[in-house]
């Protein structure tokens, strides 16, 4: 089953413009905030949701945007200040996942600093590999590997059904295979050994074959 996801884009850029194309096409409802009013315009004439000509910086702006009903905010902007402000702020406003553009690798600290971040560095700014962090909101990171066949997902375990579970219990079936396993701070990753225990707020690292994507998501974090 597709859910219909509400994604709020700040940036109506190049990046903007086709992650919001892509999330629409796929049946999503889109609202892209814009400042710039000729861009706006432009904007209003190749996609059909709704374009917020202001700043995403300004909490009236995110609260036109219904900020608070939003599964995805995405700042997609090419300045670092005001990705890292937007984002910050739909998260005290009730977005569910913060998506942020990093512009300057010196940078990053700031941005990883903010754990509810899921940070899109320059070598993997690209609408494709951003649309497929839209529409995994319980992947934190992913990484596509054998040409689409399969992906590594860094996904935050919420399934109650297999807390106090080892990994070797869950390495059991042929369609993912769990290799990578953060300590409780997500401060460092270490490889999975079998006898490593699933515990709340456990995140790991799995290698997944594209066709069971939506399975391992369910297994993981209870998501439909």
């Amino acid at each position: 089953m597709v859910i219909d996801l509400y994604v709020v884009i700040m940036g109506g850029g190049q990046l903007g413009l086709k992650l919001a194309k892509n999330l629409i096409e796929d049946g999503h409802t889109v609202t892209v905030i814009e400042k710039d009013k000729e861009r706006c315009e432009y904007l209003s004439s190749k996609i059909d949701d709704l374009i917020l000509c202001g700043t995403a910086t300004n909490k009236s702006t995110l609260e036109n945007a219904e900020i608070s009903t939003a599964n995805v905010f995405v700042a997609a902007t090419g300045n670092d200040e005001s990705n890292l402000l937007a984002a910050s702020m739909a998260k005290k406003l009730g977005a569910k996942k913060i998506i942020a553009r990093l512009n300057e690798p010196q940078h990053e600290p700031v941005f990883a600093s903010n754990n509810y971040i899921t940070v899109i560095a320059p070598e993997t700014i690209e609408a494709g590999y951003l649309e497929k962090l839209v529409l995994k909101p319980r992947v934190t990171d992913l990484f596509i590997v054998d040409h689409g066949k399969g992906e590594l997902l860094e996904i935050k375990v919420e399934n109650s059904n297999i807390m106090g579970k080892n990994v070797g219990e869950l390495n059991t079936q042929e369609d993912y295979f769990i290799c990578g396993i953060y300590d409780n701070d997500r401060s460092e990753l270490k490889i999975a050994k079998d006898e490593d225990l699933i515990t709340e707020n456990t995140t790991i690292l799995v290698l997944v074959k594209k066709d069971s994507i939506s399975k391992v998501l369910k297994i993981f974090t209870n998501e439909l």
